[in-house]
């Protein structure tokens, strides 16, 4: 039983990498079915544009739905029509930006992902880059090959073009060498720039490591207890307005947040180092709801951009 639950411990604690590594066999696992099943280059002067929608348009849907699935675009844009100042506070207007880019870098993940594989594996690229009728590029490609390497380039892929079997194999193993060099860069680039960014956040930070970690275990616990409080006052509340709708008698008072209440607790964490808070809704209770909608201070990105309730 104590092996068990040190597992479940384990797995908890490495929940962030075990998705991320779920996220990328599902990636692999998608780009070999579309290679396999979907994509049909078609050797044609339609090879550059058919290649490069293959390459990209998944990735576009996949950064769709990381805004999608990532709370704290929500938390930016809801009633940002009606209260502009939500969005762009007094004071602090490039807030907007400062968040929105967190919150593009969360979601760029999986699109990265999809780029690496597909350009690691070549097949997209090479279609693309066979249909592509650029005179620089052609030369550079092209140099000492046969006039019909000009002519037939696009027919290479599909293995059916008039070139020899040693020349047409030569022009195929370069595109794929130039997509997994692509592939390669791409990896490396969001690796540097994913530790640079890391290390600018960590070195700007107002506080220590050991309270940025209670922090972000604070964070964590008070994500599932709030979700928890949702369902338990939920179920109460639709329990008391169906027995008194068949009862028919006067509802029980059930005291409720008010609708600024509600409203403050869903604004975007700002942190202020005078003040030990680790939330928007712990700040709400400590203090109340007067400052609440006052801008103090930069946000604390590297806590916040942990999907904050």
């Amino acid at each position: 039983m104590d092996g068990i639950q040190t597992i479940l411990k384990f797995l908890i604690n490495q929940k962030t990498a075990i998705g991320y590594s779920f996220m990328a066999l599902l990636t692999v696992g998608s780009e070999r079915a579309f290679s396999v099943v979907a994509f049909k280059c078609p050797c044609s002067s339609e090879n550059f544009t058919y290649g490069l929608v293959f390459l990209f348009a998944p990735a576009l849907v996949l950064l769709v739905i990381g805004y999608f699935l990532n709370s704290r675009t929500w938390k930016l844009f809801t009633g940002c029509f009606l209260n502009p100042r939500k969005i762009f506070p007094k004071g602090n207007s490039c807030r907007f930006f400062y968040v929105f880019g967190q919150i593009t870098l969360h979601a760029l993940i999986a699109p990265v992902m999809w780029l690496s594989v597909a350009l690691l594996n070549g097949t997209f690229y090479e279609c693309a880059m066979s249909g592509l009728q650029n005179p620089g590029y052609l030369n550079v490609l092209c140099k000492n090959k046969s006039v019909k390497c000009w002519e037939e380039l696009y027919k290479v892929v599909c293995g059916k073009t008039t070139m020899s079997f040693a020349e047409s194999e030569e022009l195929k193993l370069t595109l794929q060498a130039q997509s997994q060099i692509l592939g390669w860069f791409v990896i490396v680039a969001t690796a540097l720039l994913s530790l640079l960014t890391t290390c600018c956040a960590s070195c700007q930070s107002k506080i220590s490591h050991l309270q940025m970690k209670f922090w972000r275990i604070y964070i964590e616990k008070e994500k599932e207890q709030l979700d928890h409080i949702f369902q338990l006052y939920a179920t109460k509340l639709s329990e008391r307005n169906l027995k008194s709708f068949f009862e028919t008698k006067e509802p029980e008072a059930f005291p409720m947040p008010t609708f600024q209440a509600w409203e403050d607790a869903s604004q975007l964490y700002s942190f202020n180092s005078s003040e030990q808070h680790y939330s928007t809704i712990h700040r709400l209770v400590e203090d109340g709801q007067k400052d609440i909608r006052e801008e103090r201070e930069t946000m604390l990105d590297f806590v916040d951009g942990r999907e904050i309730p």
